[in-house]
């Protein structure tokens, strides 16, 4: 399990590196959504892990419900550059 968590940040760090170069937005968008889908799921297999359900909890609700701000957040902007 170890190895899975492992290779679950050095996969955190693909979306990390291209908030670091210049881009537009919509692939910065996109770019931290991944970042917090991908956070999301490492806390749940941390909380499992663990054997902290609660924690698993949060990375549940976080997975559910911060991709959708995420996604309200996308549509306001592309409302503004209209």
């Amino acid at each position: 399990m170890t190895v899975l968590l492992w290779g679950m940040v050095l996969a955190l760090l693909i979306p990390i590196a291209v908030v670091c170069r210049p881009c537009g937005v919509w692939d910065r968008m996109a770019a931290f959504s991944s970042i917090a889908s991908k956070v999301a799921l490492i806390t749940m297999v941390v909380g499992v892990l663990r054997g902290d359900w609660m924690l698993g909890l949060v990375g549940a609700i976080s997975l559910s419900a911060g991709n959708a701000g995420m996604l309200l957040l996308a549509n306001l902007l592309r409302e503004v550059e209209q």
